[in-house]
C-alpha cells in the first residue's frame, strides 16, 4: 500500500501568486523574462503525462493534484510533497479552462533542447514538419512518430511547439520519448541529409507524386517531410528532396489531415 505524507498544503484561493504560472500562455512561459527568471517552463496536464516528464528527468517546479492524483503521484514521485498542492475541482478547472479538470496539472522546468546538428547525426528514422503550427496535429504526429518506431522529430521555425501544454497531452507524453530539434533553413538541412546519404520523402497529394504503396526505398536513414495543411511543402522543399509520395485517395477526396497522413506514412515507411 502507497503511504501518503500526513498532509499537503492546500491552495484555496484562486488570487494565490503560487498559481500565476499555471495560468500563463506558452509565450511567456518560455519568454525572455522567464528565462531569465530562472529558465523557460512548460506545464503537463494529467497523471500520465506528469509521469512521462519525470520518468525523462524533467525537473518540476510545482503540482497540483486532487486527493486522487497525489495517492496517483506518490506511485511515481517518491518526493512529490515537497512541491505539491491539493486543489479543489473548481479550482484546477479554472487554471486549465477545460470542462473536466485533471487530477494532476504540473508545472516543469523545460529541458535543454537538442541541437540540429546532433540530431541530425542520430537518427535512422526522422520527421520533419514544416509550418505545422496547430498544437493538436503536433501532439498527434509526435505521439505517431513514438508509437512506430521514429526516432527524431525535426521542426522549421513556424512549426508548433511539441512542449506546449495542449501538443504534450494530445502526444500522451510522447514528446520526451521522441528527441526533437528546431531547423532554422529547411531547404539546406534536406541537402545535407541528401549528400549524407538519407533519403528524403515529401509527402503530397500532387498526382504525379509515387503512390506510397509503389515506394521502394533502398537508404536505411530516412526522413519524412510534412508540410501545412492547406499549403503543403514549399516547391523549393519539394525539389530538394529524393522522393516525392502520395497517399492514394478516394474519388472525391483530395488529401488527408497532416497528422492522419503521418501515421499512415510512418507506418508504411518505417523499414
Amino acid at each position: 500500500m502507497v503511504e501518503l505524507p500526513l498532509a499537503l498544503l492546500a491552495i484555496t484561493d484562486l488570487d494565490d501568486p503560487r498559481l500565476d504560472p499555471f495560468r500563463w500562455r506558452e509565450r511567456r512561459l518560455t519568454g525572455v523574462l522567464q528565462q531569465r527568471a530562472g529558465g523557460p517552463l512548460f506545464i503537463a496536464e494529467g497523471d500520465l503525462v506528469t509521469q512521462r516528464a519525470m520518468e525523462a528527468g524533467c525537473e518540476p517546479v510545482a503540482v497540483l493534484c486532487s486527493e486522487k492524483g497525489e495517492a496517483r503521484l506518490a506511485m511515481f514521485a517518491a518526493d512529490y510533497a515537497k512541491y505539491t498542492y491539493l486543489a479543489s475541482e473548481d479550482l484546477r478547472r479554472n487554471i486549465t479552462g477545460l470542462g473536466v479538470p485533471l487530477d494532476v496539472i504540473s508545472l516543469f522546468k523545460r529541458p535543454h533542447p537538442t541541437e540540429m546538428s546532433t540530431l541530425a547525426t542520430m537518427f535512422t528514422h526522422g520527421v520533419l514538419v514544416d509550418h505545422v503550427d496547430n498544437p493538436v496535429n503536433i501532439g498527434s504526429i509526435t505521439r505517431n512518430a513514438a508509437a512506430l518506431g521514429w526516432n527524431a522529430m525535426f521542426l522549421d521555425e513556424d512549426s508548433g511547439d511539441p512542449l506546449a501544454r495542449r501538443a504534450l497531452r494530445v502526444s500522451m507524453g510522447n514528446a520526451f520519448q521522441v528527441p526533437y530539434a528546431r531547423v532554422p533553413e529547411v531547404g539546406a538541412f534536406v541537402a545535407s541529409l541528401n549528400a549524407a546519404g538519407v533519403a528524403t520523402i515529401a509527402l503530397t497529394p500532387a498526382a504525379d507524386a509515387t503512390p506510397l504503396s509503389a515506394v521502394r526505398i533502398e537508404a536505411k536513414r530516412r526522413l519524412l517531410l510534412l508540410g501545412s495543411e492547406r499549403e503543403g511543402l514549399a516547391p523549393d522543399i519539394m525539389a530538394a528532396c529524393t522522393h516525392r509520395v502520395r497517399i492514394e485517395m478516394g474519388a472525391g477526396v483530395d488529401s488527408l489531415n497532416v497528422a492522419a497522413a503521418s501515421a499512415i506514412a510512418c507506418y508504411t515507411l518505417r523499414k
